[in-house]
């Protein structure tokens, strides 16, 4: 009977652990956008082409984290000079400030679906807090690989600023919005 008793409430014990899911974000689809505006007379737009990540979700306890790591020496403005300004100490320094990272364990739920993730925002090296909202939530199987894939257009807004980003503010504007198509496979 003590024996039926300690597998009882080891698996009771366990169930809770296991029931997050986790999922690593899917490079290939997952490229984040931002855009400032410039010197007043349009938006420009860039791309960084290398994210990774980590997303746990626990859809019945309204819970989960993530993890998005962008290589800031990825960044594609379209043409290489301009790439390699960016690159620049001015802007990314991306010797010295290889990645940004978003970790938040604050997801925001209605209903069932995901809508924000609140948490921390690094870049070059200054780390301050960051709300993402998120859009278009959606957890099904994958129809080409039928993996359990979830995926999401995620936005904020930031100024730059409070991060030492300073060069051309405000003749290049000091906000930034960012915009990034997610997809996550489950492990």
């Amino acid at each position: 009977m003590n024996k039926f008793l300690i597998i009882l409430l080891t698996g009771l014990l366990a169930a809770p652990a296991c029931a997050a899911d986790n999922y690593t974000i899917d490079p290939n689809h997952t490229w984040p956008v931002f855009e400032v505006n410039h010197l007043g007379f349009t938006t420009q737009r860039g791309r960084f082409n290398k994210s990774s990540g980590r997303i746990t979700l626990d859809a019945a306890a309204k819970k989960g984290s993530v993890d998005l790591v962008i290589e800031t020496a990825s960044i594609d403005m379209g043409f290489d000079k301009w790439d390699a300004h960016m690159k620049s100490d001015e802007f990314f320094n991306v010797v010295l400030f290889p990645t940004m990272h978003f970790t938040s364990d604050k997801l925001v739920f209605d209903g069932d679906k995901v809508v924000a993730a609140e948490g921390n925002f690094t870049l070059l090296g200054v780390t301050k807090p960051l709300a993402l909202t998120v859009n278009n939530f959606r957890c099904a199987p994958h129809p080409m690989n039928k993996k359990p894939t979830c995926g999401a257009d995620i936005t904020a807004t930031f100024n730059r600023s409070e991060f030492g980003m300073t060069k051309f503010v405000p003749a290049v504007s000091d906000e930034v919005k960012i915009s990034v198509p997610v997809e996550a496979i489950k492990d």
